[in-house]
């Protein structure tokens, strides 16, 4: 029995998903399965029923995965603390969040992190909601998460770290690019190109709408921040988005951006994890995202 095939099946076991679980250990999935084969045979037992509607745990496989995180965590425990002693950090932390905060938010941080933590690894996951971020640290799947405020569970550590701000966006030749600031009855008329349900972004656009009265014809719904955006300067219809993420097509003229006259479409963003003690490169990565609050403040501005 080898420590990597426990690492293998304590990651299918908590996605419970071959595809998922190869994808976040960046092993190919035949190399999953037959690890897992390699386990039950060891084992002499089923630790996984596959059928048509997924995967589960057999009752074997319960008690295994209990054993499994006891001897996964103490492994850990002593890379990290022999790692220590010579005064380096080492270990994994696993982050997520939405794809386009990734991508225009963090990845600076990220690249200044890896440089000063060279033996720490950084694994990314993408989501396509608030709610999806929250459920990857409930269930174990990753060790910290962005994700904007409000944030329920008393199972999580919540550290506010920025404010940004959404923005009418619109086309270059649609009226709404002459103006700085639109009124609320002009928005009647408009079709909107709205973020899915679940998304953040589309929480508070939804909570907006609801507090001016207006129900907004929709265009059509993504998650994709670049087809959005490039539905908008097409002209297919207006949307709310946060300024970090237009801040380019801005400043180069493709789309503009303005406010809507008499409210300020403010969101806050918090680091969010499980409250319980962490790993010493976890530790790392908070402290050094803490330390750069107001960098990641300015580029949110």
């Amino acid at each position: 029995m080898e420590l990597f095939q426990l690492r293998t099946f304590k990651e299918v076991a908590q996605t419970l998903n071959f595809t998922k679980a190869s994808e976040n250990l960046y092993l190919t999935q035949s190399a999953v399965s037959h690890q897992i084969r390699s386990l039950e045979e060891e084992l002499g037992v089923k630790l996984f029923i596959r059928g048509n509607t997924g995967v589960s745990l057999t009752d074997p496989g319960k008690s295994a995965l209990e054993y499994a995180k006891r001897i996964v965590a103490e492994a850990d425990k002593m890379q990290e603390e022999v790692a220590e002693r010579e005064n380096r950090r080492v270990g994994r932390v696993r982050v997520a969040a939405a794809t386009q905060a990734l991508v225009y938010l963090f990845a600076p941080l990220f690249e200044d992190f890896m440089d000063a933590y060279e033996r720490v690894d950084l694994v990314f996951r993408t989501t396509v909601s608030t709610d999806q971020t929250i459920d990857d640290i409930l269930n174990g799947v990753a060790d910290i998460g962005f994700a904007s405020l409000p944030v329920y569970s008393p199972n999580l550590e919540v550290t506010e770290l920025f404010e940004d701000e959404l923005k009418l966006t619109s086309g270059p030749r649609h009226p709404f690019a002459k103006q700085k600031k639109v009124r609320v009855s002009d928005l009647q008329n408009e079709r909107f190109i709205l973020f899915e349900r679940g998304a953040s972004i589309r929480r508070a656009t939804d909570s907006f709408f609801k507090s001016i009265g207006v129900e907004p014809e929709m265009a059509l719904e993504s998650n994709d921040t670049y087809f959005i955006k490039l539905m908008i300067e097409h002209g297919l219809g207006v949307s709310l988005i946060p300024s970090w993420a237009i801040r380019e097509e801005v400043k180069n003229g493709e789309l503009s951006d303005a406010r809507v006259e008499g409210h300020e479409l403010k969101r806050s963003v918090a680091m969010v994890s499980l409250k319980k003690t962490p790993s010493s490169a976890i530790t790392a990565f908070t402290d050094f995202i803490l330390k750069n609050r107001k960098k990641l403040q300015d580029l949110a501005s």
